[in-house]
This record gives structure tokens, sequence and C-alpha cells, in this order.
């Protein structure tokens, strides 16, 4: 059976100097991708998604760079690792350095487990096997451009280890409700901190979205790994998508304390 698991919050994040097509009930997407077939393939997968969806197509970095810079209503950029005259992981780091706010998702037929954690490390929102059927495709792009993160469920379901760390923190029972802030201790102020990091954003430009001195970040910072018993970001995103972690209501009971 396969399922859709992911992370989703409601996002209350803008987008400095960008803006998505989605407030007038369309979606553009970027499909970066060398193959013609495979780009058809995906245009006519992405027409399903709901909305009118406009796709533009690229295929190269260079290319994609361009568009990205022409269509600032871009929602979504999907993007495949195998590319020509640069590696797909180097073309994630350089779009997601250029335009930190649109997300990326990336599109590979390598499920290996480190390679998944490379993408979310180097900044993806998602990263969907090509292997993976048409509805949950499908569905993982709308979790992502809900706000949310979506993983392969085999990674969620298998221990992580990077630099010899074994990844704390098991699997939620099936049927045990979700965790919340609350539960780890995480202040509000900390579950808006963990929303930017689960977004691959950088401490200066999570400083910049909360107005907060870089060194107050990264003691905010600290304490989410420290309450999430992970020692990485990458970790946290498999830890927070294990525990099933609710951080979709910020100003109410699932987080205590104050914001500062």
């Amino acid at each position: 059976m396969n399922r859709v698991l992911g992370l989703k919050w409601v996002s209350t994040l803008s987008r400095p100097g960008r803006h998505g097509s989605q407030e007038n009930g369309i979606v553009k997407i970027l499909v970066v991708d060398d193959h013609p077939l495979m780009r058809e393939a995906l245009r006519t997968v992405l027409q399903q998604l709901g909305p009118p969806t406009i796709v533009l197509e690229a295929q190269d970095c260079p290319t994609a760079l361009t568009l990205a810079e022409e269509h600032v209503d871009l929602d979504l950029i999907l993007l495949d690792l195998t590319l020509p005259g640069i590696h797909g992981m180097d073309a994630l780091a350089v779009l997601r350095d250029k335009y930190p706010e649109l997300p990326v998702v990336v599109l590979s037929a390598d499920e290996g487990q480190q390679t998944v954690l490379q993408a979310i490390e180097r900044g993806a929102m998602g990263f969907i096997p090509k292997s993976s059927p048409r509805e949950v495709m499908l569905s993982a792009l709308r979790l992502v451009m809900a706000g949310g993160i979506y993983l392969p469920p085999t990674v969620l379901q298998q221990p992580v280890s990077e630099s010899g760390s074994e990844l704390a923190g098991g699997i939620r029972p099936q049927g045990a409700p979700p965790r919340t802030p609350a539960d780890l201790g995480l202040t509000a102020r900390q579950v808006q901190v963990l929303r930017f990091l689960l977004q691959g954003k950088s401490n200066k430009l999570i400083c910049r979205e909360l107005d907060l001195a870089e060194g107050t970040v990264k003691i905010h910072v600290s304490a989410i790994l420290k309450a999430l018993q992970v020692t990485s970001r990458t970790q946290a995103v498999i830890a927070v998508g294990r525990m099933g972690l609710r951080i979709d209501d910020i100003d109410g009971p699932a987080a205590t304390g104050s914001v500062d």
C-alpha cells in the first residue's frame, strides 16, 4: 500500500521579491529534466494536480535559472538529479541559494537513503522517487505547495546514521496521537524557528524573517536539536516526520512560553 508521509504546517511565510501564482487559482511549475520524453510525461501528470497548471520546461540548470528569473510567480521547481554539465545536487544548491523562497522538489531514480538525505540537507522541500505511482507524486507535490516537506516512507522507516551517529527517536506507533511542541518543551519562538529550519533556511535567513540576532537564532536551533535528540538539521527533518510532530498551531496550546 502506497501512502504519502510528510510534514505539513500552516504556512504564514512570505516570499520576498517573489509571489506564487496560486493566489490566482493557477499553479506554475518548472520541470528541470534533460529527457524530453520525461518532461512530456511529467507535464501530463502535473495537469492532474487539480487547479489549472502551467508547466515550464528546462533541459539544464542555466535554462532553469533563466526561467526562474523571468517567472517570479513560480510555485515550485521539480528537479531531476541527472543533468548535463552539472550534477543535480549542485544544481539544487544553486537554485536554493539564488531563490531561497522557491520550493524545490527532487525527482530521481536514485532512491538511496544517503541521496535523499543529501538533497534535504541542501534545501530540497521534497524527494520523490521516479518509481512512485502517479497519485503519490501528485499528493507529495500538493503537500509541498501547502507548505510541507515530503520524504519517501522508506526514509522515515529506516534507521538513519550520519557521521556514525544514530538518529534518536523512533517511529510514532500506529494509532498513537501526534506529538506537539509542548511535549518537547519547545517555546512558540522555537517552533517558529523550527518551521524555517524545516524549510532549509539558513540561520541568516531565519534572522531576517524573525528580526532576531544570529546568536539568538543559534541558541534556539541548538535547543530544538537537543529537544529532538538529534545533531543536525537533516536528522531534525527525519525526527519530526517520525514523531508525527504537529507544528501547525504555534499560537495555541501546542506551543508554550514566550516568543522571545
